[in-house]
Protein backbone atom coordinates (compact mmCIF):
# COMPACT_ATOMS: atom_id res chain seq x y z
CA UNK A 1 0.00 0.00 0.00
CA UNK A 2 1.45 3.47 -0.84
CA UNK A 3 2.37 6.06 1.93
CA UNK A 4 0.58 9.47 1.73
CA UNK A 5 3.14 12.01 0.43
CA UNK A 6 4.72 14.36 3.55
CA UNK A 7 3.29 16.70 4.74
CA UNK A 8 -0.36 15.46 4.20
CA UNK A 9 -2.88 16.03 6.84
CA UNK A 10 -5.85 14.20 7.82
CA UNK A 11 -9.38 15.41 9.36
CA UNK A 12 -8.89 14.75 13.13
CA UNK A 13 -12.63 13.15 13.10
CA UNK A 14 -12.07 11.26 9.94
CA UNK A 15 -8.53 9.91 10.20
CA UNK A 16 -9.33 8.57 6.69
CA UNK A 17 -9.84 11.75 5.08
CA UNK A 18 -7.33 13.99 3.75
CA UNK A 19 -8.01 17.55 3.95
CA UNK A 20 -6.41 20.90 3.31
CA UNK A 21 -8.46 23.00 5.42
CA UNK A 22 -8.06 23.75 9.23
CA UNK A 23 -9.86 24.91 11.76
CA UNK A 24 -9.47 28.47 11.98
CA UNK A 25 -9.69 28.48 15.78
CA UNK A 26 -7.80 25.60 17.14
CA UNK A 27 -5.88 25.17 13.57
CA UNK A 28 -7.07 21.55 13.55
CA UNK A 29 -7.64 19.77 10.05
CA UNK A 30 -11.15 19.36 9.02
CA UNK A 31 -12.77 17.82 6.12
CA UNK A 32 -15.74 18.80 3.94
CA UNK A 33 -18.03 17.18 6.30
CA UNK A 34 -16.87 18.54 9.69
CA UNK A 35 -16.65 22.40 8.22
CA UNK A 36 -18.27 24.59 10.10
CA UNK A 37 -19.12 28.27 7.92
CA UNK A 38 -17.59 30.86 10.64
CA UNK A 39 -17.24 34.93 10.19
CA UNK A 40 -13.51 34.00 9.10
CA UNK A 41 -12.95 30.48 7.18
CA UNK A 42 -14.28 27.94 8.89
CA UNK A 43 -15.17 26.14 12.81
CA UNK A 44 -14.48 22.53 13.67
CA UNK A 45 -18.08 21.05 15.41
CA UNK A 46 -16.47 20.99 19.05
CA UNK A 47 -15.13 24.66 18.81
CA UNK A 48 -18.79 25.36 17.38
CA UNK A 49 -20.73 23.20 19.95
CA UNK A 50 -18.10 24.83 22.84
CA UNK A 51 -19.12 28.45 21.59
CA UNK A 52 -23.07 27.30 21.68
CA UNK A 53 -22.54 26.72 25.91
CA UNK A 54 -20.46 30.06 26.47
CA UNK A 55 -23.14 32.79 24.87
CA UNK A 56 -25.84 33.45 26.72
CA UNK A 57 -29.84 33.04 25.74
CA UNK A 58 -31.47 35.71 24.97
CA UNK A 59 -34.46 36.38 27.42
CA UNK A 60 -37.72 38.07 26.56
CA UNK A 61 -38.57 41.01 29.09
CA UNK A 62 -39.90 38.86 32.42
CA UNK A 63 -36.58 36.15 32.11
CA UNK A 64 -37.90 33.49 29.96
CA UNK A 65 -36.07 31.97 27.23
CA UNK A 66 -36.64 33.32 23.70
CA UNK A 67 -37.50 30.63 21.69
CA UNK A 68 -38.87 29.83 18.11
CA UNK A 69 -40.29 26.63 19.20
CA UNK A 70 -44.03 26.48 18.43
CA UNK A 71 -46.00 27.46 21.68
CA UNK A 72 -46.45 24.11 22.77
CA UNK A 73 -48.23 24.46 26.33
CA UNK A 74 -50.90 26.64 24.08
CA UNK A 75 -51.27 23.37 21.75
CA UNK A 76 -51.76 21.13 24.60
CA UNK A 77 -54.29 22.86 26.35
CA UNK A 78 -55.97 23.12 23.25
CA UNK A 79 -55.78 19.44 22.96
CA UNK A 80 -56.49 19.06 26.13
CA UNK A 81 -60.00 20.71 26.32
CA UNK A 82 -60.69 19.02 22.81
CA UNK A 83 -60.26 15.39 24.07
CA UNK A 84 -62.14 15.50 27.40
CA UNK A 85 -64.99 17.23 25.07
CA UNK A 86 -65.00 14.26 22.66
CA UNK A 87 -65.23 11.83 25.71
CA UNK A 88 -67.72 13.81 27.57
CA UNK A 89 -69.44 13.75 23.55
CA UNK A 90 -69.15 10.16 23.10
CA UNK A 91 -70.34 9.06 27.15
CA UNK A 92 -73.22 11.53 26.03
CA UNK A 93 -74.47 9.86 22.34
CA UNK A 94 -74.22 6.43 24.61
CA UNK A 95 -76.85 7.82 27.06
CA UNK A 96 -73.90 7.62 29.64
CA UNK A 97 -75.03 10.40 32.25
CA UNK A 98 -78.52 11.19 31.45
CA UNK A 99 -80.78 8.91 32.66
CA UNK A 100 -84.34 9.61 34.45
CA UNK A 101 -82.51 11.00 37.16
CA UNK A 102 -80.29 13.11 35.31
CA UNK A 103 -76.66 11.88 37.42
CA UNK A 104 -74.58 8.54 36.37
CA UNK A 105 -71.34 7.92 38.52
CA UNK A 106 -69.40 6.99 35.21
CA UNK A 107 -70.11 9.86 33.85
CA UNK A 108 -66.84 11.75 32.91
CA UNK A 109 -68.77 15.65 32.82
CA UNK A 110 -70.90 14.50 36.15
CA UNK A 111 -67.55 13.55 37.81
CA UNK A 112 -65.62 16.71 36.71
CA UNK A 113 -68.07 19.36 36.77
CA UNK A 114 -68.03 21.97 39.53
CA UNK A 115 -70.97 21.77 41.91
CA UNK A 116 -70.18 23.82 45.39
CA UNK A 117 -72.15 21.43 47.90
CA UNK A 118 -70.25 18.48 46.63
CA UNK A 119 -67.00 19.41 46.85
CA UNK A 120 -68.10 20.12 50.53
CA UNK A 121 -69.44 17.42 51.02
CA UNK A 122 -67.56 14.85 49.30
CA UNK A 123 -64.28 16.43 49.83
CA UNK A 124 -63.92 16.13 45.58
CA UNK A 125 -61.52 19.51 46.04
CA UNK A 126 -60.41 17.93 42.56
CA UNK A 127 -63.42 19.63 40.50
CA UNK A 128 -61.93 23.19 41.25
CA UNK A 129 -59.07 22.00 38.68
CA UNK A 130 -61.65 19.57 36.17
CA UNK A 131 -63.83 21.67 35.69
CA UNK A 132 -61.83 24.14 33.53
CA UNK A 133 -61.53 21.18 31.36
CA UNK A 134 -65.19 20.43 30.35
CA UNK A 135 -67.59 22.14 27.87
CA UNK A 136 -70.97 22.36 27.82
CA UNK A 137 -71.62 22.10 23.84
CA UNK A 138 -69.89 22.85 20.99
CA UNK A 139 -69.77 26.74 20.78
CA UNK A 140 -69.01 26.92 24.10
CA UNK A 141 -65.79 25.20 23.60
CA UNK A 142 -65.30 26.78 20.31
CA UNK A 143 -65.47 30.37 21.54
CA UNK A 144 -63.11 29.08 24.48
CA UNK A 145 -60.70 27.29 22.37
CA UNK A 146 -60.57 30.22 19.81
CA UNK A 147 -59.87 33.23 22.35
CA UNK A 148 -56.66 30.82 23.86
CA UNK A 149 -55.72 30.26 20.46
CA UNK A 150 -55.27 33.65 19.29
CA UNK A 151 -54.04 34.99 22.85
CA UNK A 152 -52.21 32.04 24.37
CA UNK A 153 -48.67 32.15 21.96
CA UNK A 154 -47.90 35.55 22.31
CA UNK A 155 -48.59 35.44 26.14
CA UNK A 156 -46.79 31.84 26.47
CA UNK A 157 -43.64 33.61 24.01
CA UNK A 158 -43.03 36.04 26.27
CA UNK A 159 -43.92 34.24 29.62
CA UNK A 160 -42.28 31.19 28.85
CA UNK A 161 -43.91 27.73 29.71
CA UNK A 162 -43.62 27.26 32.97
CA UNK A 163 -44.91 30.66 33.79
CA UNK A 164 -47.89 30.66 30.86
CA UNK A 165 -48.87 27.45 32.71
CA UNK A 166 -49.16 28.43 36.17
CA UNK A 167 -50.75 31.76 34.61
CA UNK A 168 -53.71 29.19 32.76
CA UNK A 169 -53.67 26.92 35.85
CA UNK A 170 -54.47 29.83 38.65
CA UNK A 171 -56.77 31.40 36.23
CA UNK A 172 -58.47 28.85 36.12
CA UNK A 173 -58.40 28.04 39.84
CA UNK A 174 -59.26 31.38 40.72
CA UNK A 175 -62.42 31.38 38.62
CA UNK A 176 -63.39 28.09 40.41
CA UNK A 177 -62.58 29.79 43.58
CA UNK A 178 -64.56 32.10 43.82
CA UNK A 179 -67.63 30.33 42.84
CA UNK A 180 -67.19 28.34 45.46
CA UNK A 181 -66.80 30.92 48.07
CA UNK A 182 -69.48 33.18 46.64
CA UNK A 183 -71.90 31.15 44.13
CA UNK A 184 -74.98 29.17 44.31
CA UNK A 185 -73.94 25.62 46.40
CA UNK A 186 -75.98 23.59 43.92
CA UNK A 187 -75.78 25.23 40.28
CA UNK A 188 -73.29 23.09 38.41
CA UNK A 189 -70.42 25.00 36.57
CA UNK A 190 -67.51 24.23 33.65
CA UNK A 191 -65.56 25.72 31.33
CA UNK A 192 -62.08 26.98 30.78
CA UNK A 193 -63.31 31.13 31.28
CA UNK A 194 -62.03 31.38 34.21
CA UNK A 195 -58.85 30.50 32.63
CA UNK A 196 -59.45 32.08 29.80
CA UNK A 197 -60.23 35.70 31.50
CA UNK A 198 -56.97 35.23 33.81
CA UNK A 199 -55.08 35.60 30.41
CA UNK A 200 -57.32 38.58 29.72
CA UNK A 201 -56.20 40.18 32.62
CA UNK A 202 -52.76 38.99 32.44
CA UNK A 203 -52.45 41.10 29.46
CA UNK A 204 -53.78 44.09 30.68
CA UNK A 205 -50.85 44.15 33.32
CA UNK A 206 -47.94 43.20 30.77
CA UNK A 207 -49.91 44.79 27.77
CA UNK A 208 -46.29 46.88 27.23
CA UNK A 209 -44.31 43.53 27.85
CA UNK A 210 -46.29 42.13 25.35
CA UNK A 211 -46.36 44.70 22.81
CA UNK A 212 -50.01 44.83 22.67
CA UNK A 213 -52.21 47.97 21.54
CA UNK A 214 -53.76 48.96 24.60
CA UNK A 215 -57.15 50.47 23.07
CA UNK A 216 -57.37 47.36 21.18
CA UNK A 217 -57.04 45.10 24.18
CA UNK A 218 -59.49 47.14 26.34
CA UNK A 219 -62.15 46.79 23.65
CA UNK A 220 -61.59 43.13 23.88
CA UNK A 221 -61.78 42.98 27.54
CA UNK A 222 -65.16 45.56 27.69
CA UNK A 223 -66.51 43.44 24.93
CA UNK A 224 -66.25 39.81 27.01
CA UNK A 225 -67.28 41.56 30.11
CA UNK A 226 -70.76 42.73 28.61
CA UNK A 227 -71.32 39.57 26.87
CA UNK A 228 -70.35 37.90 30.68
CA UNK A 229 -73.37 40.26 32.38
CA UNK A 230 -75.34 40.30 29.15
CA UNK A 231 -75.86 36.46 28.43
CA UNK A 232 -77.88 34.45 31.09
CA UNK A 233 -75.98 30.70 32.11
CA UNK A 234 -72.63 32.56 31.93
CA UNK A 235 -70.75 32.17 35.55
CA UNK A 236 -69.98 35.64 36.18
CA UNK A 237 -68.14 34.90 39.43
CA UNK A 238 -65.89 32.30 37.42
CA UNK A 239 -64.73 35.43 34.74
CA UNK A 240 -64.27 37.46 37.54
CA UNK A 241 -62.30 35.60 39.99
CA UNK A 242 -60.17 34.14 36.57
CA UNK A 243 -59.20 37.61 35.59
CA UNK A 244 -58.65 39.02 38.98
CA UNK A 245 -55.87 36.04 39.74
CA UNK A 246 -54.29 36.57 36.42
CA UNK A 247 -54.00 39.87 36.62
CA UNK A 248 -51.90 39.10 40.28
CA UNK A 249 -49.94 36.52 38.42
CA UNK A 250 -48.79 38.80 35.90
CA UNK A 251 -48.17 40.90 38.70
CA UNK A 252 -46.26 38.57 40.06
CA UNK A 253 -44.16 37.92 37.16
CA UNK A 254 -43.62 41.15 35.41
CA UNK A 255 -43.95 43.70 38.56
CA UNK A 256 -46.05 46.83 38.37
CA UNK A 257 -46.26 47.66 34.92
CA UNK A 258 -44.38 51.19 34.69
CA UNK A 259 -41.40 49.33 36.40
CA UNK A 260 -38.92 47.98 33.87
CA UNK A 261 -36.73 46.18 36.09
CA UNK A 262 -36.81 42.31 35.67
CA UNK A 263 -38.70 40.06 38.71
CA UNK A 264 -35.99 37.27 39.47
CA UNK A 265 -36.79 33.73 38.80
CA UNK A 266 -37.15 33.39 42.69
CA UNK A 267 -39.32 35.77 43.59
CA UNK A 268 -41.73 35.12 40.58
CA UNK A 269 -41.96 31.59 41.76
CA UNK A 270 -42.63 32.55 45.12
CA UNK A 271 -45.38 35.22 44.07
CA UNK A 272 -47.30 32.41 42.37
CA UNK A 273 -47.13 30.53 45.32
CA UNK A 274 -48.09 32.41 47.55
CA UNK A 275 -51.34 33.41 45.39
CA UNK A 276 -51.85 29.24 45.33
CA UNK A 277 -51.73 29.57 49.08
CA UNK A 278 -54.30 32.15 49.40
CA UNK A 279 -56.59 30.46 46.68
CA UNK A 280 -56.25 27.33 48.79
CA UNK A 281 -56.75 28.89 52.24
CA UNK A 282 -59.54 30.79 51.11
CA UNK A 283 -61.20 27.01 49.91
CA UNK A 284 -60.16 25.71 53.26
CA UNK A 285 -61.98 28.66 55.54
CA UNK A 286 -65.30 28.40 53.46
CA UNK A 287 -64.91 24.34 53.68
CA UNK A 288 -64.63 24.87 57.54
CA UNK A 289 -67.52 27.73 57.62
CA UNK A 290 -70.12 24.99 56.34
CA UNK A 291 -72.00 24.98 53.29
CA UNK A 292 -75.64 24.19 52.50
Amino acid sequence: MSQPPAGTTFCYRHPNRETLIHCTRCDRPICSDCMRPAAVGFHCPDDVAMARKTVRAQRTSVGAVLRDSPPYVTGALILANVVVYVITGLQSSKGIGHPADGIHPHDLFTQWQLVPILVHSDHSYYRLFTAMFLHVNLLHIASNMLALFFVGPAVERVLGRWRFLALYMLSGLGGSVAIYLFGDTRLPVAGASGAIFGLFGACLVLVRKLGLDLPWLVGIIVINFVFTFSVADISKLGHIGGFVVGAVAALAIGGLPNVRKRVPDRIQAGGLTVLAAVLLIATAARTAAGMT
